[in-house]
This record gives structure tokens, sequence and C-alpha cells, in this order.
């Protein structure tokens, strides 16, 4: 693979740098650059800029309203949004949903769907963990029974990321027992304010409400909200979710964040030398650097795949893997790299709604925040240790 650009490539990055320039509220990167929480109104402005543009779903081919980018283009978009702070493209409805509906979904529900995911008027979010289901997924217990014209749902789902903001939702659902388990499964959509959904916010150790639970009491959904197959869940779930553990990976975002790393390291918080004079401290830079390179080019090689019309396989389990650790890494470095200024308020002050002034530079004050929250990295998506499995199965042709 030719990792150089071509001079239509360069063009292209060219003219989303300067979209970039011209187009991105400073006000929105500002926030993101200090890794401050983004609000829905934020995410939703954002969104209507790149809708504007045409530039917003850059995985959907032109007939639905995407842009029709090929992989190199994808990924040179990703590197210019992360290098410009631009506020991340809420993933659910565009790169999740949008091709399970394109791939499986009926005629109708894809001319319905699709247009107000693009405007905006639906904002989803992802149903697909339980407390006793999340990487052993097949063994989730929310059920739909059929009533007629309706189904009946009931149950709960867990660590639903943004549901705070959402109308809609994604689930699957058990309309079998059956058979194994992952024969009794169905995707269906559900709007969250039908009567009996109820949304409760779970408050994580950085003090943001970022994951919620989801309740279903009786909930009735119309039958021509099931997409695809009753009973074939499993098979439109295994293909969401290749696309969003590559996703997952995260390229642009560890490439930002390793800059950031080296700028941290280049500055002197304490006295003496910069870090990245420290031989040790530079070695372990340049390590993840190399590793960052490498899973570029699996990136590349897989999204290409996927262009192809084929659902990326066992490579997307590699890029989960390889792309968490590699953030997480960049994390606890840059935790490490400015010091005592990880910790920028006394333990007493980390409540929520606390006016305590942080302490030391600006850009130490989210290091912390940032490394607690991407821990769950390597276990959203499906753990790296079912990432693993996947991979040795499909070795091993299991």
């Amino acid at each position: 693979m030719d990792l150089n650009y071509t001079t239509e490539q360069a063009e292209f990055r060219d003219s989303v740098r300067a979209f970039m320039k011209a187009k991105l509220p400073s006000t929105l990167s500002s926030k993101v650059s200090a890794s401050k929480t983004l609000s829905k109104a934020d995410h939703e402005q954002w969104h209507a800029i790149l809708n504007e543009q045409g530039w917003l779903a850059g995985n959907w081919p032109k007939a639905h309203g995407g842009t029709g980018w090929d992989a190199v283009q994808r990924h040179v978009f990703e590197e210019e949004m992360t290098r410009a702070h631009a506020p991340r493209i809420v993933p659910f409805g565009l790169a999740m949903l949008g091709p399970v509906l394109q791939e499986f979904g009926s005629s109708e529900q894809q001319a319905y769907y699709l247009p107000k995911i693009l405007n905006g008027e639906h904002w989803w979010c992802q149903g697909y963990s339980e407390p006793g289901a999340g990487s052993d997924l097949a063994s989730l217990k929310t059920r739909a029974e059929r009533a007629g014209d309706h189904y009946i749902v009931n149950g709960q789902k867990t660590w639903t990321t943004l549901g705070q903001h959402a109308n809609m939702i994604f689930c699957l659902v058990r309309t079998a027992k059956e058979g194994k388990p992952q024969e009794g499964i169905s995707f269906l959509l559900i709007d969250m304010n039908t009567e009996g959904v109820k949304v409760r916010p779970i408050v994580l150790i950085d003090g943001e409400p970022e994951v919620n639970e989801v309740f279903f009491d009786d909930v009735k959904v119309p039958v021509e909200n099931l997409v695809g197959e009753e009973n074939m869940g499993w098979t439109y779930a295994k293909y969401l979710l290749t696309h969003e553990r590559t996703n997952i990976a995260g390229v642009g975002f560890a490439t930002e964040g390793l800059e950031s790393l080296k700028r941290i390291a280049r500055t002197e918080l304490c006295k003496g030398k910069p870090l990245i004079q420290n031989p040790y401290f530079a070695a372990q830079i340049a390590r993840i650097e190399i590793d960052l390179m490498a899973m570029t080019t699996t990136n590349l090689r897989v999204v290409s795949k996927a262009a192809a019309g084929k659902a990326p396989g066992a490579e997307s389990s590699m890029l989960k893997i390889k792309g968490s650790e590699i953030r997480q890494e960049i994390n606890a470095l840059t935790r490490s790299a400015v010091g005592v200024y990880a910790m920028p308020f006394v333990s007493e002050e980390l409540e929520r709604g606390s006016n305590a002034l942080p302490v030391g530079p600006e850009y130490a004050n989210s290091v912390t925040g940032t490394y607690l929250n991407n821990r769950k990295l390597s276990i959203y998506g499906g753990s790296n240790e079912i990432q693993r499995t996947i991979i040795s199965k499909s070795l091993l042709d299991l």
C-alpha cells in the first residue's frame, strides 16, 4: 500500500483544512481542545454545519445523502477533524444505525429514518448492553412479545451513551426462547417518547452523566419498526459492531492525543529539562508513535474493505484492541507528564457542582478526567478479551 497521498488526495486534505478554518466555531474548538463537556446544542450545531456542507455522513453512499467518499478521504477527514479540535460526530445514527438500515432495512425505513438522521430530527442511542449482558451480549433478557400490529417491550438497557439527549433508540430484544441464544434476538427501533420508556443517568467518576440506564415497561412498538426479519437481529448486530469497533480504534483521536503529549513534554512544568529530553520518556513516546503508524496502515486496509461492500471481520477486532490500548497508553503517559497537576482539585472538591478553581496550567486540568473516562475503551463495543477470542476463532476457522 502506498502511504503517500496522491495530488487529488492532498487537494482534498487542503479543502477540508480550509473548511475547518472557515466554518468550525472557535467556541466549539476551544471546548474540545480543553476536553470540556459538550452540550447537546454544541453537537447539534456542528452536525448542522457539516450537513449543510454535505459532509456529515462520510461513510454513506451518495444515494442515501452521504458523501460517497472512499476510504482514504474518510481517513483524511477524520485526521483534519481532530487536528482542528472539532467535536466528534456522534456515531449512533450515522456510523452505526445508518449502515444497518442501508444494508438490511426496508425501502420505507430507509426513506423515513435516514433523512431524519441527517437533518438532526432524530438523535439515536444504542440499546445493546444490559445489567447481565455486556460482553456476553447474547444473554440479553429484554423481551418483545408480538401483540397484533405491535410488540410489547419489557426490560432494561444500561451504559446507554448520551441517552439523555436521544429521542430514538435501536435495541436488541428477545423475541424467541427456542434454540441458541443468538437465534432469538431481533433488531427494533423505538421512539423514546413512547409511554413506558424511562431514562436514568449514571454519573461517572469524572462527575459527568455520559451514560444512562433505560427502562422499558410495557412499551408498545409498531411491528413496522422491526429491522429485517424477526429473530435475525444477531446478524445485524454483528454487522453494526464491526463498524463500531473500527470506529473505536480512534486513529484521529490517538494522533491528536500524541501531538498534545509531545507539546506537554516540551514544556517545563517543573524545574529542569523538558521531559522530551529524557531518553526513557522519549523512547516511550517513540514506541507509541510507531504503534500508531502501524495501526493507521491497518485502519486504511479495513476501511478499504468496508468501502468495497464487505463488513470487516477479525480485522476490526484487531483495530479495536490496538486502538484502545494506544489511546490508553497516551492518556497514561500524558497523566505522568503533567505530574502533580494531574490532580487539579483537592479531593474534597471533586464533587459534581463544585466551584473550586483549578490549579496549574489549563491544559493539565482535563488530563485526569480523560484518563479515567477512557478506561472504558478496552471494555465497551465488546471487551478486548472477547475480541481476542473472535480473532482466534477466525484464524482457526472455528
